[in-house]
């Protein structure tokens, strides 16, 4: 039997990628797959949008007993987080330990309501998450509920984590996820591009800082955004009542 493999597909000529995990288990074959992609996809600035979803009913139900997450050349998680453009994450049914880890350096959190979200490697015995869980996790859902989490090892219903701030919109049709991130992805993708980028790095460096030094990094995006090419395009656009077509720089 083959090993499970990463599904990657290129739409609008490359604007939009789509990175499907195969589903149950995640192997190191299709982690190691995921970091690679994740690289390819931060340097090519043909990119626009990135959705991160999965073939059959489990977006991920944990690792591989042959999984070794500190053994990988690169942690999959991390490479995800770098990757510049907006990454959506598509996710039904289990979501649990490697795979949340995943979802959470994502950006934006569809899920169908059929999706369960756990970090419960401490409840099991396999030790602690090492792809950013314990860090990444607090910081969706809370010091208390994170540390619930992952020491009793509490599954979140799709609803609950919605509550909770780690699932931005839950679909109650299983058959609407793809096409409702379909619909998103091309949304962003006609968005201005360099907005987009300087704004997702203003939330995730910002919330790092303390808010003085947050407030000074808004003010230096915006002063880079004005010089543009796309801050241009983008007020020209809008005075002519015509489409934007934003270059990216």
């Amino acid at each position: 039997m083959q090993p499970a493999r990463l599904g990657q597909e290129r739409l609008q000529n490359g604007a939009q990628v789509i990175l499907r995990l195969p589903g149950g288990t995640l192997n190191a074959l299709t982690a190691s797959a995921v970091a690679a992609a994740a690289h390819e996809i931060t340097e090519d600035r043909a990119v626009r949008v990135v959705v991160l979803t999965s073939l059959g009913p489990d977006f991920c139900t944990g690792p591989d007993p042959q999984l070794d997450p500190l053994g990988l050349g690169e942690d999959p998680a991390a490479a995800i987080a770098r990757i510049r453009v907006p990454v959506i994450a598509a996710v039904q049914g289990d979501c649990r330990s490697v795979g949340l880890e995943l979802v959470l350096a994502c950006d934006i959190v569809v899920a169908t309501s059929s999706a369960r979200f756990a970090l419960d490697d401490v409840a099991v015995g396999r030790g602690l998450p090492c792809w950013g869980g314990t860090q990444r996790l607090a910081r969706a859902v809370g010091v208390a509920r994170a540390t619930a989490m992952m020491l009793s090892g509490e599954e979140l219903t799709a609803s609950a984590a919605e509550a909770a701030g780690l699932v931005w919109s839950v679909l109650e049709d299983p058959n609407a996820l793809q096409v409702h991130c379909a619909a998103l992805a091309n949304r962003l993708c006609g968005l201005g591009p360099l907005a987009l980028e300087y704004a997702k790095e203003a939330v995730h460096r910002g919330a790092e800082l303390p808010l003085r030094d947050g407030l000074r990094l808004e003010g230096d995006l915006n002063t880079l955004l004005a010089t543009s090419a796309d801050r241009a395009e983008g007020l020209a656009a809008f005075f002519a009542k015509r489409p934007a077509d934003f270059a990216g720089r």
